[in-house]
């Protein structure tokens, strides 16, 4: 099957490429697939063992920042046992007024990552 990823930032399509290329500092990753957009600088890895499946929406620096935030604040509240991941995601879902099937970090905006950031937060506050 040819996949096609288009960019969210350009629409033209995106290049299936190898994590050498992205991370030429980290020989881990070389093998790893990447769809990535050069002239926007956004990329997206791809779901292992899998046809290339993009793991979210192509991002660029800033997207990427706000997904790391996003994952740093919400990440927690399943790896630290307190949840069950599915728990976590579907506390997510209902205090950012989205369905469960709809709630994955790889595919929100900045503003989407920002609301992660402020529920969690807001929850580690009470």
């Amino acid at each position: 099957m040819t996949r096609i990823v288009i960019c969210d930032y350009c629409g033209k399509p995106a290049e299936l490429i190898t994590g050498k290329a992205i991370y030429p500092h980290r020989p881990d990753l070389f093998s790893l697939k990447f769809w990535s957009c050069t002239p926007c600088k956004a990329y997206v890895g791809c779901h292992k063992d899998s046809d290339a499946v993009p793991l979210g929406r192509l991002a660029n620096a800033e997207l990427r920042s706000a997904k790391n935030r996003a994952h740093a604040a919400f990440d927690p509240l399943w790896k630290s046992k307190s949840m069950k991941r599915a728990e976590a995601y579907g506390w997510l879902s209902e205090q950012l007024g989205i369905s469960g099937k709809d709630c994955h970090i790889g595919m929100f905006n900045i503003e989407m990552c920002e609301r992660v950031v402020s529920a969690c937060q807001q929850r580690n506050a009470l």
